[in-house]
């Protein structure tokens, strides 16, 4: 069946479809028996107006695009949590791209002519995104760039080296000085090891590093590699919540109790964190702060396209559970 037009609806009412359009929109100068005439129409042809098209005309879609690392992490349904009532109460529809599945996402978005870009994550690769945000407003959330480099783009992230120093003078206060830190890769991995490395040495304790993705499995080799050494650490600093669960599964491979001969922290504060079974110490990233923050940045970007790119940290704080304690003499 052919979905009805404008045009349709004209003919139906017997009026133009200019007179159509006024009365959708409206307009009061539209007399009650024009008014009745082409509802009644729409009524009878079940006509409902293209939202797309109408947004076209006025040149703009009123869509977001939504570009995440990976949907598995649930740091990353946080954000969204944060942006979407922001884009919604703006008029604003999100449409959502996972990076890992959909390597052309911000292409598509472009061709889609959304209106703005959120990237919420840190990608393996920001060639596409350096390309779409030369023609589409762009805010990079929960990410950092590495120093130095040039893309000039909104940045919204949580406080990372304060994040880090929370975790480590949390773990020096309570006497660990054999220290781990379970590290990522990117911008955001080299910031955490970085603040790890320098807030340790600043406490006089040691710190031996492993690198891998932030995953589950990447915590869990870590773990053992580390927890089998000659002089394994007392303590564990995880680049995230999935990395600092790997390694609690390595202790409990080798039989060592958390926290009685290993201590380890997490980092995002995520949903997994507080689960009972798990209850790990962790640093709250502000994940919904970071969201509501990046679409708030990206209204006001669409607002004025020429003002400076802009870097926005949101605060952290430490959580502590029941996987942080002092080490076992």
């Amino acid at each position: 069946m052919t979905r009805p037009t404008i045009r349709s609806v004209a003919a139906r009412a017997g009026v133009s479809k200019s007179l159509v359009s006024l009365v959708l929109q409206g307009s009061p100068r539209v007399s009650p028996e024009r008014r009745a005439a082409v509802l009644a129409a729409v009524a009878e042809l079940g006509y409902r107006p293209d939202p797309t098209a109408r947004s076209l005309a006025r040149g703009s879609t009123r869509a977001v695009g939504l570009l995440l690392d990976d949907l598995r992490n649930p740091w990353f349904v946080d954000v969204l949590d944060g942006l979407r009532p922001v884009l919604h109460a703006a008029g604003l529809r999100p449409v959502l791209a996972e990076a890992r599945s959909e390597p052309e996402a911000p292409r598509t978005f472009a061709d889609l002519r959304v209106d703005g870009l959120v990237v919420v994550g840190t990608l393996p690769d920001l060639g596409l995104v350096r390309e779409v945000a030369a023609g589409v407003p762009t805010v990079l959330a929960g990410t950092r760039l590495a120093p130095g480099d040039p893309f000039a783009v909104d940045v919204v992230a949580g406080d990372d080296e304060a994040g880090v120093r929370l975790a480590v003078e949390h773990l020096l206060t309570l006497g660990h000085r054999r220290l781990a830190h379970v590290a990522g890769t990117g911008p955001v991995g080299d910031l955490r090891r970085g603040a790890v490395e320098d807030a340790a040495s600043a406490g006089g304790a040691e710190v031996v590093v492993q690198t891998g993705p932030m995953t589950e499995d990447t915590g869990h080799r870590a773990g053992r590699a580390l927890l089998t050494r000659p002089d394994p650490p007392t303590a564990v600093v995880a680049a995230n919540d999935a990395v600092a669960v790997g390694v609690l599964a390595a202790a409990a491979d080798l039989g060592l109790a958390v926290p009685g001969a290993l201590s380890v922290v997490g980092y995002d504060d995520t949903s997994t964190a507080g689960l009972r079974a798990v209850s790990l110490t962790s640093v709250d990233n502000a994940a919904h702060e970071v969201g509501r923050l990046a679409a708030r940045r990206l209204l006001d970007r669409l607002a004025d396209p020429d003002a400076p790119a802009d870097l926005r940290l949101v605060a952290p704080r430490l959580v502590v559970r029941a996987t942080t304690a002092a080490p076992v003499p």
